[in-house]
């Protein structure tokens, strides 16, 4: 595979695109596709921001460049990257120029009621940010809900297995022709706290 292709997985927090993320990974691995994973909310934790880039939009853009080239070099052409906004024009065009030109994306957005996304935030945030993160998960949802592009796969998270929302992601990329080769369902969780990943 010479071109080099990108699985955009957005939404509000605690939708659960981490561990989404990691479960389409896991699918990926069973079919034997090539692919490496970014959490591209961790490419911009830096405080205080830095003062020419209030919204922390130039070092994100730095990292994953210098991320994405080092999988690159290793020959990698896939990447499934994670990040709540990451399905919005400009993010796209950051993600774009990280990776080069040409690059093909594969948008989805994943969608939770305000009462799901609340109950998983209640029991991923113990410390103190629970109630700034209810805010700005409703705010982020009318935000993407807005303005997200109409060729976004919209895919609903709530009340359904890790195992299920993962295969109707994958089926999107094209990436694993006849889908995963029997994923352990004995692993898999209702969606909110997901298990431990690995690459």
């Amino acid at each position: 595979m010479d071109r080099t292709e990108v699985l955009l997985i957005a939404g509000r927090a605690g939708v659960g695109k981490t561990t989404v993320g990691w479960e389409v990974s896991a699918q990926l691995r069973a079919a034997a596709v090539d692919h490496a994973v970014v959490e591209g909310d961790y490419m911009g934790r830096i405080h205080p921001a830095p003062p020419d880039d209030p919204h922390r939009s130039q070092i994100t853009e730095r990292n994953l460049t210098a991320v994405w080239a080092n999988y690159a070099a290793l020959g990698c052409r896939r990447l499934v990257y994670t990040n709540t906004v990451s399905v919005l024009p400009e993010a796209i065009g950051m993600v774009e120029r990280a990776m080069g030109p040409d690059v093909r994306t594969i948008r989805v957005l994943l969608t939770a009621s305000d009462a799901t996304a609340g109950e998983r935030l209640a029991g991923r945030e113990l410390g103190s940010e629970l109630e700034g993160e209810l805010v700005s998960s409703a705010r982020k949802a009318r935000l993407l809900d807005e303005r997200a592009p109409a060729d976004a796969l919209r895919v609903a998270t709530d009340g359904r297995l890790i195992v299920d929302i993962a295969q109707e992601v994958v089926a999107a990329t094209g990436w694993a022709v006849g889908g995963p080769n029997g994923p352990d369902h004995r692993l898999l969780n209702p969606l909110g706290r997901g298990r431990t990943p690995h690459p």
